[in-house]
């Protein structure tokens, strides 16, 4: 509960330790960055939360503290990605909106962390997965665009919406030159495969992966064991879609089939196709922009959900690609 007194302060009941360590615990920045950003003064004193300050940076303060509630609440871990969130969403007025950002939760990982989108961005991101057979999304490097698919896709596969999963990606870096790499196929490819490896093992863990794996319900493979097929009852995932060929996007979403969704993520900033080949993913933004089921997602770098240094290097990037 939340109430004023007199002399600008706000007291702030929190509901347990874990709470109060969530905040203010040991390492953590989370009030003192909340006090850079509002000028407020912000102590815990045992199981209150007590905000000092002018009035305009006491409501900014404690409206912030309001929309990660649901996160300090259960004790959970507040990130940088977070707090950066519950500002731009208090900044631009859409706190309704990001009321159930953190309430969310897609799944949760063997560690009991919650899985949820972070941002609004992902937010409509995932919605789009949700409601649509095909989504289209691209967006730079560690916004969560691969990781969000795979959490989606592992709980349709646990609530029996889908009988298995399908997860590729093409192995554009391997070029012609695999035939010099050591081992069979599988062995050549599954290093361009790894990040498709570490979200699943991330959400089931190694040993529950591998036996969905040896099972059928969960398979990972290069692009080009698409070919032919019909994916039914799945829900496939093509990941580094901007390395795909025309024909390759073609030919994959061709692939799907009845009772299916597919998803398909790239960043078209780090293309490695031959210099003037198009993007497969860039041509199908287009082409399928008016489409009936098809959704477009667009991440930027204010979604970066990895190290706060990632958000910088990506815009650090796109300035110098701008001039």
């Amino acid at each position: 509960m939340t109430e004023a007194t007199a002399q600008g302060r706000f007291v702030i009941d929190l509901p347990s330790t874990d709470a109060a360590l969530a905040l203010g615990g040991v390492g953590k920045n989370t009030l003192s960055d909340i006090e850079n950003r509002t000028g407020a003064s912000i102590v815990v004193r045992g199981l209150q939360l007590v905000v000092k300050g002018f009035p305009t940076q006491l409501e900014k303060a404690v409206g912030v503290l309001e929309l990660i509630r649901p996160l300090w609440q259960e004790g959970q871990e507040i990130s940088a990605v977070d707090l950066r969130a519950a500002f731009t969403a208090l900044d631009n007025g859409r706190e309704n909106d990001h009321a159930s950002l953190n309430s969310q939760v897609l799944a949760r990982s063997l560690s009991g962390t919650s899985l949820r989108p972070r941002t609004l961005r992902q937010k409509s991101y995932v919605q789009a997965m949700e409601s649509h057979e095909l989504t289209l999304v691209i967006g730079p490097a560690g916004t969560g665009k691969t990781f969000l698919a795979a959490v989606l896709a592992v709980r349709m596969l646990m609530e029996r919406r889908v009988e298995r999963l399908v997860l590729t990606r093409p192995a554009v870096e391997a070029g012609e030159r695999l035939g010099f790499l050591p081992g069979d196929l599988q062995q050549k490819v599954d290093p361009y495969l790894r990040p498709l490896y570490d979200a699943l093992h991330a959400l089931l863990g190694l040993e529950k992966t591998n036996t969905l794996i040896e099972k059928g319900m969960i398979e990972v493979a290069p692009l080009a064991y698409m070919r032919g097929r019909t994916l039914e009852n799945s829900f496939v995932i093509l990941d580094e879609a901007q390395n795909t060929t025309s024909a390759q996007m073609k030919m994959v979403l061709t692939r799907l089939g009845k009772g299916s969704r597919m998803v398909v993520t790239g960043d078209i900033t780090q293309v490695d196709l031959p210099f003037g080949q198009i993007s497969g993913l860039v041509e199908a933004c287009e082409v399928l922009s008016k489409v009936d089921g098809v959704a477009k997602s667009t991440l930027t770098s204010e979604d970066v959900v990895r190290h706060s240094l990632v958000q910088k290097v990506v815009d650090a990037y796109a300035l110098r690609e701008n001039r």
